[in-house]
């Protein structure tokens, strides 16, 4: 073994061999079939999964390269001198210390040049992998496509390599944009000045995209369950079908909850626009993902697909890929194509993974219905029926309900796993199928309530209120109180307030604290969700919160964000008791300085600033918000402390209040005239960014609102 050139050279080659050693006791280690599903919500779900045994899995069925599969490349090691210069540009680029952006660009030119033909180096570096994601953040569209060209012809192991792929996958996404731009005839790529321009052009993103994705082909099978090879294969599905790129639902689908975020202090402005929407993609773009969905599971059989559809890491892309399946292909709807031996190119991946749908859901025996048997159960499989559920053929999805799931939808709600796929299947079906589904799940709520699924409840409402079906929601409103203990003073402590935890081992209370917030954040909602749903709904939430104490209505401001959100959502909802604002606000007012200063409770307290001293079944007398400010005016120099505090002084112009004070009263007054006077109120725009998209929340009584309106104009 050679000599190390130095004590850091040492160091780094004793563990390089622990991680060789590490990972060669990973691979002849014996490994627990038990599997571990976490949800959005945090819960845990040990489940025996015969097919996910391996972390990276059973790679026989996925292999399409067999033997030829190419050996890891190594590209060298960056020099101590070298390690040191890109730290101190790391730091440097942090610091963001430049006088102009002429000098931000220079600079970057600068660390460009020197890093030319150590690209692979730095991109393989443990230490140095972050700098390459800073710079190619950074970077323009000619310097994003000098990387293109330095990493070409090795993306294959790039992208399988712990700090590379992530490299990779951020050269990718950065350089999307691109290809949009270039496609409606603008380049941005030619040499800066005082740089020699090169003996032939640069060649379009689009091109580089597509050379990239000629390097991977035939390989795509075992990349699939590759642990890393597998989120830069999701990130180039996105890619190439134009969906867009900053979404959450993208975020969460690309990377993973370990993903360290690698920020930049600035950023070329030709790589932050496109990319909040949908992005136009040239046609050779869709052939390539349909090209990708063919080839990688082409040499699949049925139990190939079962297992890759269970895979903890291949279930993610085979998600996407189903997806992008049924998108790409939109022909067909389900008339049985898979009945026939002539199966189409377009949807084949759908119709191998339901052979003879939806003619053949009918039979209990059929490959299609024991298919989805299989995966409504299964911890991994049953997020690949919820993509199924959600894209699939209308036709297609009315049998799988109709034969599958309303004979058991009743008990699919109760189980901690298949209710996901269940709340999938209430918030697809019709009004007549949904009414049905109701009916079957009415005798099972006392069990849903001690079960604590309150996201399936809270889907029911929603759902009922979406289709307009008022007989259901007063009969799970009706099922849902007698539940929580047939007094509607219990429904906010049921569903927002954690219960005392009795003395147990230590281990056992850490995972009940945070099963515990997971099901405080389920119920949250729900009870945002009753706020929004007029009459007997909101009035249940509006009478349990005016019942809670003082410190309960601080707990609740203060604790979380989803319960925090359950009081602005109060704050913006109209009520049949004139004084059910004013006494919300009153409890709130006992401890201000607290709720100012807290991270949730100061937008609570912002929140107070917007509601309308007087409008249809809102009503806050003003004298309230002037007592606020003047307490908060006591404690100005307590809330310039904090940053939360500072945010609730600007928010109630405390500036203004302090040196103006007509000028604030007079502010005030026309925030409650915008409110009642706008065409759509402060409140009700409010209540809308509270509750997202829910296009369902309060409807305004319009003819009330026209007839006082009629009053103001006679008078």
């Amino acid at each position: 073994m050679p000599k190390p050139r130095s004590k850091r050279q040492a160091i780094r080659d004793e563990r390089k061999k622990k991680r060789e050693d590490a990972e060669v006791d990973y691979d002849t280690a014996d490994k627990p079939a038990k599997r571990q599903r976490i949800d959005e919500a945090g819960h845990a779900n040990n489940v025996t999964d015969d097919y996910a045994t391996y972390e990276d899995g059973p790679r026989e069925p996925f292999q399409d390269g067999g033997a030829d599969r190419p050996e890891k490349e190594f590209f060298g090691m960056l020099s101590d001198q070298e390690q040191e210069y890109f730290r101190s540009v790391d730091e440097q680029l942090d610091i963001d210390d430049f006088p102009s952006q002429e000098e931000r660009d220079m600079y970057l030119a600068n660390v460009f040049v020197e890093a030319q033909g150590k690209e692979l180096k730095l991109a393989c570096s443990q230490s140095c992998s972050r700098l390459m994601e800073r710079l190619i953040l950074m970077s323009n569209s000619r310097q994003k496509k000098k990387l293109f060209e330095q990493f070409a012809s090795h993306f294959l192991n790039l992208i399988q390599h712990r700090f590379a792929s992530h490299c990779c996958e951020t050269l990718f996404l950065q350089s999307a944009p691109v290809v949009t731009r270039e496609l409606s005839g603008e380049r941005d790529d030619e040499p800066a000045e005082g740089e020699e321009p090169a003996s032939q052009p640069l060649p379009s993103m689009e091109e580089l995209f597509l050379l990239t994705l000629d390097e991977l082909e035939g390989q795509l099978g075992y990349l699939l369950t590759d642990r890393f090879a597998s989120h830069t294969l999701r990130v180039f599905l996105i890619i190439l079908s134009g969906r867009p790129l900053e979404q959450s639902a993208t975020k969460s689908l690309i990377h993973s909850k370990k993903k360290e975020k690698i920020s930049a202090p600035w950023m070329s402005a030709a790589t932050t626009d496109q990319t909040g929407g949908l992005r136009a993609v040239p046609s050779s773009f869709t052939a390539a993902a349909k090209k990708i969905i063919m080839d990688s599971t082409d040499g699949m059989d049925a139990t190939a697909l079962r297992v890759l559809a269970c895979h903890p890491t291949g279930n993610p892309v085979f998600q996407l890929l189903l997806e992008l399946d049924i998108a790409l292909n939109p022909k067909g709807d389900g008339k049985g194509e898979g009945q026939t031996d002539e199966t189409p190119t377009d949807q084949r991946l759908l119709w191998r993974l339901l052979p003879g749908a939806p003619a053949s859901l009918k039979e209990s025996g059929s490959p299609a219905s024991e298919f989805i048997s299989a995966m409504t159960y299964d911890p991994i499989g049953s997020r690949l029926l919820e993509t199924l559920i959600t894209h699939c053929p209308g036709k297609l999805f009315k049998a799988m309900f109709k034969h599958n799931f309303l004979d058991r939808i009743h008990s699919l709600v109760r189980n901690d796993i298949a209710s996901y796929s269940a709340i999938r299947i209430l918030t697809r079906v019709g009004k007549e199928d949904l009414v049905a589904s109701v009916h079957k799940i009415l005798p099972e709520m006392p069990k849903l309530v001690s079960l604590s699924r309150f996201n399936v409840i809270k889907t029911l409402f929603e759902r009922c209120q979406a289709r307009e079906a008022q007989p259901e929601i007063a009969s799970l409103l009706r099922a849902f109180t007698a539940a929580c203990g047939s007094d509607k003073k219990l429904l906010v402590p049921k569903l927002c307030i954690p219960e005392k935890e009795v003395d147990a081992e230590k281990p056992k209370q850490q995972s009940l604290s945070k099963n515990q917030s997971a099901l405080i954040s389920h119920g949250s909602h729900l009870a945002t969700t009753l706020l929004s749903i007029p009459g007997a709904p909101s009035n249940a939430i509006q009478t349990s919160l005016q019942s809670l104490s003082p410190e309960a209505l601080m707990g609740l401001a203060t604790s979380s964000a989803p319960t925090a959100h359950v009081l602005t959502g109060a704050f913006a909802t109209p009520s049949q008791n004139k004084a059910f604002h004013k006494v919300l606000v009153a409890s709130l007012m006992r401890d201000l300085m607290t709720l100012a200063q807290s991270e949730h409770g100061s937008k609570v307290l912002s929140a107070i600033v917007s509601m309308p001293s007087k409008s249809d079944g809102i009503n806050l007398p003003f004298h309230l918000k002037e007592q606020i400010m003047n307490v908060l005016g006591e404690n100005e120099q307590e809330l310039r402390d904090s940053y939360e505090g500072r945010r609730v002084w600007r928010t109630w112009k405390g500036d203004i209040w302090k040196t103006r004070p007509r000028e604030w009263i007079a502010w005030a007054k026309e925030v409650d005239a915008e409110a009642v006077q706008t065409k759509e109120p402060i409140w009700k725009r409010k209540a809308m960014a509270t509750n997202g998209s829910n296009p369902n929340f309060v409807k305004v009584d319009e003819e009330a609102r026209k007839r006082k309106r009629g009053e103001e104009t006679a008078e």
